[in-house]
């Protein structure tokens, strides 16, 4: 009679087997396929009447507004060579291409269309993040640093990291539906909650946001603190200080560089935030929704005027081709009026008493020389639980276009401070 087989597992084999049942979904989330659709950027039907209106476009003579450059918006000569530049060299077809090369998605949430990219890292034990763009922006922010991150690589200290990437529209930006009448970006804030946790099964994740999507970022931070466990940010959902006012808090400037920064905020502040008002009183900019030149000339001068003047030269990816594909998907999507509506809904998004959360989950912050806001070190420890800040000499307010080496590193930082609990 033949001996029983018997089988030798090893030890280590059954602790990872009951390690990875013990993270569930959070290390392998699973989500039903009715809840989650595959999603194909497919916009080029709308390039005929898109190129007719642009060649119908005419622009006013140089002669018309003598002397004016970029005092007074975009300068005009710039307008028209992007303007060029659109008709003869933009490609949108290969631009298609390129976005599509990344994992689209949608869902429905609260009745809302939601349109994310979900990237995966090879890693199981890679951390889930958010990263939350803003306006003039969207997830075309965030292409050039996601493969990246879903790299495996170490933090400063040497520690592996690498990152499960999700990158959602915002409501009414791109493929997102255009939010319903009092949203708010606490409600923006829920549903991504609703997004991380009960559809893709995300249970502890990490965030990070910059200009409005700072907002629900930092909303999820503050009040889902245990399922957010670590926060980035390079713009934060809190109304700078002035000068007079930092004097007032006894907060000090370190440097040259932060001297810098505060004087462009202040340069902001005085001359370049009246479309703040604008938008958040007349968000209907109906004049515009069918005019893309008009787009180009209110979203392009953001691109060029937010961003460090050293655009297009290493490391910085914001070339001219970068914002006419911006306004482009703008533009095919007919969202800028929709998007415009976060002013509108959120009056006071921008809040101006900074106050710190009950969360002892890790904030870090990275400040870029150009950005249109700067918070010193002392103001960003008033509202959360600082543990990095880091500022950069290159770059501006799309951190993810203007510097995305130092924005990769940053973001890996969180490695230094994650700890799953299950």
């Amino acid at each position: 009679m033949s001996r029983p087989v018997t089988w030798s597992i090893p030890k280590a084999f059954v602790a990872t087997c009951f390690s990875l049942l013990a993270l569930g979904v959070a290390a392998y989330p699973q989500h039903n396929p009715k809840d989650v659709q595959p999603f194909r950027i497919a916009l080029s039907d709308g390039l005929p009447h898109m190129y007719a209106l642009l060649r119908q476009s005419r622009l006013p003579q140089e002669e018309e507004y003598p002397g004016v450059a970029d005092t007074a918006g975009v300068d005009l000569d710039v307008l028209k060579t992007l303007q060029g530049a659109w008709l003869k060299d933009f490609n949108w077809r290969r631009e298609e291409r390129e976005m599509n090369s990344f994992k689209h998605f949608t869902t429905e949430i609260e009745g809302l269309t939601v349109h994310f990219i979900h990237e995966r890292s090879a890693d199981p034990d890679a951390i889930p993040i958010i990263l939350n763009h803003g306006w003039p922006g969207s997830f075309l922010e965030f292409t050039p640093i996601i493969r990246n991150l879903t790299s495996s690589a170490t933090t400063s200290s040497g520690k592996p990291v690498s990152f499960h990437v999700i990158v959602p529209s915002l409501p009414g930006f791109a493929f997102s539906s255009p939010p319903p009448a009092n949203w708010t970006i606490e409600d923006t804030a829920r549903i991504q909650h609703t997004l991380m946790v009960d559809i893709l099964g995300y249970r502890q994740f990490a965030v990070h946001g910059t200009d409005w999507g700072s907002a629900p970022s930092y909303a999820l931070y503050a009040d889902y603190s245990n399922a957010t466990r670590a926060a980035h940010f390079t713009f934060l959902p809190f109304v700078t200080y002035t000068a007079d006012q930092l004097a007032a808090a006894n907060i000090s400037l370190q440097g040259t560089l932060e001297q810098k920064e505060e004087r462009l905020t202040e340069e902001w502040l005085t001359t370049g935030n009246a479309y703040i008002l604008d938008q958040t009183t007349k968000a209907s900019r109906l004049a515009l929704y069918d005019n893309p030149l008009g787009q180009l000339a209110w979203i392009g001068e953001k691109f060029i005027k937010w961003s460090d003047p050293r655009q297009g030269t290493g490391p910085s990816l914001l070339t001219y081709n970068e914002i006419l594909r911006s306004t482009s998907l703008y533009y095919l999507t007919r969202s800028f009026v929709s998007s415009v509506y976060v002013y509108f809904q959120n009056p006071h998004g921008f809040r101006t008493e900074y106050t710190k959360p009950a969360t002892d989950a890790p904030m870090l912050f990275s400040a870029f020389g150009y950005n249109i806001g700067f918070w010193p070190r002392a103001l960003v420890q008033k509202v959360g639980n600082l543990v990095s800040y880091r500022n950069h000499e290159f770059g501006g307010h799309f951190a993810g276009l203007d510097n995305p080496p130092a924005l990769i590193a940053d973001l890996r930082e969180i490695g230094e401070y994650w700890n799953r609990t299950v």
